[in-house]
């Protein structure tokens, strides 16, 4: 097998087919569909077709040699996995509209930041229509977004997380090879609420905090006055609205709950300032880093 690169971010690909090659359907090509299609291209010899809303992602998938071709109704019927890199409520919609077209030896699994919301469902029409359902979340992206921002490395050495359900430990297990195979570092599995509450805190808490950190009135006078500090914690302001705020609705109780522990975590140190005792504002600090510290990251 021959594999190189046509362009930036372009996978040009001479493969054969092996008894173990899988034909893939990967639903919505943004840029963590995009670089699902792209790793597979470099990584497997799978044989890989794209579905996306607007036709601008398709044709440069089709051009760099990132898709095999444009996945229809036909193709559904014959895939043996179905990847959603749609938004929560559109991958589910995109699941009941064509779920007379999957097949029943496909393997459907989303890509999601939230899995309470949909998993059930996604499982429920799973049992409805004969297919198979299990939960991915990747942990991986990029401040930007779409197509032109995929990278068929993007999941190295990231961390896939799996939510089985009550699918088949078959196919749980051909989720998670193939995530090993693009890449993946380390495969953690989880129910849906144990995802979402942890996901509150590592994930969403972080882009909470980053829009409340620039929206002071001090954050357009930064330029010469910041350095590393303001970056880290600014970094992902550059925030997908309508994604992350369907996102943080949709995991409402548990990212709420992280958000008030922050705000009282700050009010504990706000008040340590505010008396000017500082024994007791260090002490808070220093039990700051022993945390961090004994993380060893």
């Amino acid at each position: 097998m021959e594999r190189g690169f046509g362009g930036e971010g372009c996978v040009l690909v001479t493969a054969y087919h092996t008894e173990n090659t899988m034909k893939i359907v990967i639903a919505g090509l943004g840029i963590i569909g995009g670089s699902i299609a792209k790793a597979l291209k470099k990584y497997t010899d799978h044989e890989i077709y794209g579905i996306n809303r607007s036709k601008a992602p398709l044709a440069k998938a089709l051009e760099c040699g990132a898709i095999d071709g444009v996945g229809t109704n036909e193709t559904l019927k014959t895939a043996d996995m179905l990847i959603l890199g749609m938004y929560p409520d559109a991958a589910v919609e995109f699941v009941k509209s064509h779920a007379e077209f999957i097949g029943k030896k496909c393997i459907v699994t989303d890509t999601s930041g939230i899995k309470s919301e949909i998993c059930p469902k996604l499982s429920s029409l799973a049992k409805e229509h004969g297919f198979t359902f299990v939960g991915f979340h990747p942990m991986a992206g990029k401040e930007k977004n779409g197509f032109d921002v995929s990278d068929a490395d993007l999941f190295l050495n990231a961390s896939a997380i799996l939510i089985p359900g009550d699918a088949p430990a078959e196919a749980v297990k051909r989720v998670a090879d193939l995530t090993k195979k693009i890449g993946f570092g380390r495969v953690v599995y989880a129910t849906p609420e144990e995802h979402d509450r942890m996901i509150a805190f590592t994930s969403q808490l972080p882009h909470v905090l980053a829009c409340a950190y620039v929206f002071s009135p001090q954050c357009p006078k930064h330029e010469g006055f910041s350095a590393g500090s303001y970056r880290d914690v600014s970094r992902v302001a550059n925030i997908n609205a309508s994604l992350w705020s369907e996102l943080f609705i949709e995991n409402k109780e548990p990212l709420l709950l992280e958000i008030q522990t922050l705000i009282d975590n700050l009010k504990e140190i706000k008040e340590g300032i505010e008396k000017g005792d500082r024994e007791e504002l260090a002490a808070l600090l220093h039990q700051a880093r022993v945390i961090k510290e004994a993380l060893g990251e």
